[in-house]
C-alpha cells in the first residue's frame, strides 16, 4: 500500500465505506471516518485503535462537514486521500418523485460531495498533495429506466470530478471518480434505496425494471472488497485516473453508450453543423 497517509472516508458505516475502512485500518493507516449515526459505524468497525476516528457528520450542513475535517487535522494534522463515498439509490420517474426527495437525494449524492471537497481543498491546496476519490456510478454514464434522479445525481458527481481534476492539479492534489456498476453490497435493501412514496399505475415499465434491480439483491458480481482494494490503489498511484469504472457491468455498460452516442453523433451531423454562420 506504500508509505502511510491520512484518510478520510465518508459513509463509511456499511458498505465499500465500510469495506475500505477495515482494509485501511488492517494495513495501519489512519482513518477518519463519517456516517450519519456515530453508534452504528463503531459497532461496525470495531476497534479502539488510535489510528481511527469515527465522526458524526451531515454531509448536507456545510458546518457539520467543516467540524469534521477540522476535527481530522487536529487528531491526524493532515488529510492525504478523501473518498466521497456516502450516497444512496433513488428510484422513479420524475413524475413521480416529490421536490423534497428530488432534494435530499442531491443533498447527499451531490451537495455532500461539494460540501467535503470544499472544505478539504484549503488544506490539500496548502500541503501542495493530496487525492480526491468520488464514488459515482455507472448509473451517472449509463442510466436506466426509472433512475432518472439518481443518474442525474451521479452525472452531477461524475462532472464536477472531471473538473475539479482540472482545477486542482497545479497544486498537485489529483482527482479520481469512480463509477461502479453492481456490487454485493447494502445498496438494494431500504437503509440505501429509496423508491418514489407516490408511484403512479402507469409507468409500468419503472416498476418492472424496479422489480427486476430489487431481485439482484445479494447476487451481484461485484466483490465490494476487491473494489475497496482497487479505489486504495489509487492513492499510491503517480498518475491515477481521472476516470475508473470497477465492474465488468460497468465496462460493458459504458462502452455500448459510447458507441450509441458515437452512431447518434453522426446520424444527426447534418443538423448539427448547420448552425455554425456561412463563411
Amino acid at each position: 500500500m506504500g508509505m502511510k497517509k491520512v484518510w478520510f472516508i465518508t459513509g463509511a458505516s456499511k458498505g465499500l465505506g465500510l469495506s475500505l475502512v477495515n482494509q485501511l485500518l488492517k494495513a495501519g493507516q489512519s482513518v477518519a471516518a463519517t456516517s450519519r449515526n456515530i453508534d452504528e459505524l463503531k459497532k461496525a468497525v470495531n476497534t479502539d485503535t488510535g489510528k481511527f476516528l469515527p465522526l458524526a457528520v451531515n454531509l448536507a450542513d456545510e458546518q457539520s462537514v467543516e467540524d469534521a475535517i477540522k476535527a481530522t487535522i487536529a487528531k491526524f494534522e493532515r488529510i492525504d486521500v478523501v473518498i466521497n463515498n456516502a450516497g444512496y439509490g433513488i428510484g422513479g420517474s420524475i413524475e413521480e418523485l416529490t421536490d423534497a426527495e428530488t432534494r435530499n437525494s442531491f443533498d447527499v449524492n451531490v451537495f455532500g460531495t461539494l460540501n467535503v471537497i470544499r472544505k478539504a481543498s484549503p488544506y490539500l491546496r496548502a500541503q501542495r498533495s493530496g487525492h480526491i476519490i468520488n464514488i459515482a456510478s455507472i448509473a451517472g454514464i449509463a442510466g436506466a429506466t426509472g433512475w432518472a434522479v439518481y443518474a442525474a445525481a451521479k452525472s452531477a458527481v461524475i462532472a464536477l470530478s472531471e473538473v475539479s481534476a482540472e482545477d486542482l492539479k497545479e497544486f498537485g492534489v489529483k482527482v479520481t471518480v469512480v463509477a461502479p456498476g453492481a456490487f454485493r453490497t447494502s445498496f438494494l435493501t431500504t437503509d440505501s434505496l429509496i423508491l418514489a412514496a407516490n408511484p403512479i399505475a402507469e409507468y409500468e415499465e419503472v416498476r418492472a425494471v424496479h422489480s427486476k434491480y430489487l431481485k439482484m439483491d445479494g447476487q451481484q458480481v461485484g466483490d465490494p472488497e476487491k473494489a475497496a482494494a482497487a479505489m486504495i490503489s489509487l492513492a499510491s498511484m503517480p498518475n491515477p485516473p481521472v476516470n475508473l469504472l470497477l465492474g465488468n457491468d460497468a465496462f460493458q455498460r459504458a462502452n455500448s453508450k459510447i458507441e450509441a452516442l458515437t452512431k447518434e453523433f453522426k446520424d444527426w451531423k447534418a443538423i448539427t453543423i448547420s448552425t455554425d454562420f456561412d463563411n
